[in-house]
Formats: C-alpha cells, sequence, structure tokens
C-alpha cells in the first residue's frame, strides 16, 4: 500500500509508477498506483496536507473519485473504507463522507516501524488497548454527553446490521472503541486510541474474513452492553465489560489466524446462514 506519497521504500518515478525497494540493492518491485486503494488514501491525505479538505468538509462523491482518479468505484469505496478505519474520513448515511471533528490523530507510522522491525505480538497490542481501553470506557460512563451517546449508539447498531460482512463490521468496530475514547473526555487517551487502532486494523483486516457468525454476534452483544453501562453512567460496569469485550477479541482473532484447514473444519460444525440486514435496538 502507499500510505503516503513520502513512505519510506517508495520512490516515484516519472510515469507514475512507484518502485518499493532500494535502487542501490537492486531489490526493486515496480506498483502502479492505481492498482491498489493507496492511491486513494495518498489522493485524500494530499487534500487534507494541502489544506483543501478540513475538519467538516465534504468528500468529492464517488463518482468524481473515480474519474479523478482513474480508478473503479468499488477501489474508491474500499479506499474509502480503509480511511474511514483509520479515522481520517467519516460517512454520513445518505450524506456523503466527510473530514471529522475530534481529536487530533496521532500518526501510527512509529508503531509500524516498531512492528516491522520487531514484530508486535497480539497479546501486546491486545494489551496495550486494555491498559487504554478499560480507562476509557470508565471515563466516558462518567463524562459522556448527548452527543457522544449517539454516535456510540449508532456504531453498536452499524455492528448488527453489518453481521454479515466481516470487513464492515471491522470498521464499525474500530469507530465504536474510537467513540468511546472519544467520550472519555480526555484528548490524550482519545488520540492514543486512534493510534492504536489504526494499527489493530491493518493486522486484523487481512483475517477479518474468518471471523464467525457466534463470535461476531458475540461482539456486537458485549458492544451494546458496554453502551448501555456508560448511558446509564455505571462505571465499573462500563469498564468490567470492556475488559472481558477485549480479552474475548483476543481469543476471536487467534482462531482467525489459525490454519485454514482449522477453520474448514469449524465451517462444517456451523457456517454462517445469510441474513437480513437489520438496525437493531441499542437501548434496553
Amino acid at each position: 500500500w502507499i500510505v503516503q506519497s513520502a513512505q519510506p521504500g517508495f520512490q516515484p518515478a516519472a510515469s507514475g509508477v512507484y518502485w518499493r525497494g532500494s535502487p542501490d540493492a537492486g531489490l526493486l518491485m515496480a506498483t502502479s498506483p492505481k492498482d491498489s486503494t493507496g492511491h486513494v488514501i495518498t489522493y485524500v491525505r494530499d487534500l487534507i496536507a494541502s489544506g483543501d479538505l478540513r475538519p467538516g468538509d465534504r468528500l468529492p462523491a464517488e463518482r468524481e473519485l473515480s474519474t479523478e482518479l482513474g480508478v473503479s468505484r468499488p477501489t474508491i469505496r474500499a479506499g474509502l473504507r480503509a480511511l474511514s478505519a483509520m479515522g481520517v474520513v467519516k460517512s454520513r448515511h445518505g450524506s456523503g463522507t466527510y473530514i471529522p471533528d475530534g481529536p487530533p490523530t496521532l500518526g501510527s507510522e512509529p508503531l509500524r516501524f516498531l512492528a516491522a522491525l520487531h514484530g508486535l505480538p497480539r497479546e501486546e497490542m491486545y494489551e496495550a488497548r486494555r491498559v487504554l481501553e478499560v480507562s476509557a470506557a470508565g471515563l466516558a460512563a462518567k463524562r459522556a454527553s448527548a452527543e457522544h451517546l449517539a454516535s456510540i449508539a449508532e456504531e453498536v447498531a452499524s455492528l448488527f446490521a453489518s453481521i454479515d460482512d466481516p470487513q464492515e463490521f471491522l470498521v464499525h468496530d474500530i469507530r465504536f472503541h474510537r467513540a468511546v475514547a472519544a467520550a472519555s473526555g480526555n484528548r490524550i487517551i482519545a488520540s492514543l486510541v486512534e493510534m492504536v487502532s489504526a494499527l489493530y486494523y491493518e493486522h486484523r483486516r487481512d483475517t477479518a474474513a474468518r471471523a464467525t457468525d457466534r463470535n461476531l454476534r458475540d461482539a456486537a452483544d458485549l458492544h451494546r452492553g458496554i453502551y448501555q453501562a456508560i448511558r446509564k453512567h455505571e462505571i465499573e460496569q462500563a469498564e468490567s465489560l470492556m475488559s472481558r469485550h477485549l480479552l474475548h477479541s483476543a481469543a476471536y482473532q487467534a482462531q482467525e489466524d489459525q490454519p485454514l484447514s482449522l477453520q474448514a473444519a469449524r465451517a462444517v460444525r456451523g457456517s454462517r446462514a445469510p441474513r437480513r440486514r437489520t438496525r437493531t435496538a441499542v437501548s434496553s
């Protein structure tokens, strides 16, 4: 993926092709920006960097972006979905895609370098998330405004509506956790959660399609429980449910990381049946 034009390891050529690797090492591989959603990400980030897009601005429609970049609309949608998971954009149903207002977003490049050099075990990722997000849930139960609650509730409903689409479910999962962090009222915590969740998305998206219906539904139920605890200002309950959810999520990802042969065996025991996408009530 070409995440930004100055990304280390990528050198632009005059033809618009990016070369990955080092010319001195003789390990170059040509990659066309139009062949990946990374081109969409680069384009939007360049607009933000130049000041052409600011918080609250709406992005051009998919059709306009497709024409401008010379890529298909599915590629545009995939790029926007990745940007949404990174917290760079936010979709509003029936309105379009916007640059969100909110806490400053910290780049996750240092964590990416750490992962590339030394690896980031799944256990460390979830341990860091528990340190940040359990406390964030407690603070949210104490401080969340009506606007915060509405944002969290919207993501819970979207989780239930996307159980048949694990990739879309993952995006709303991440947005739920960012909404809870924003509701904590601590901009440092919110920014750190933004940074870690962007890296988490990159790690999880390759295996998300292997998630079982049962695991997704369990996760959606726990998200709803967290929301309800926050809405009722139940601090200890919100922290407890967030901790339980992250422990479950780590176990689910461990299952997804297993060889496909084991995944296939599980699928025989209980495959996901088609289900209508519905909006589910989030309050009890």
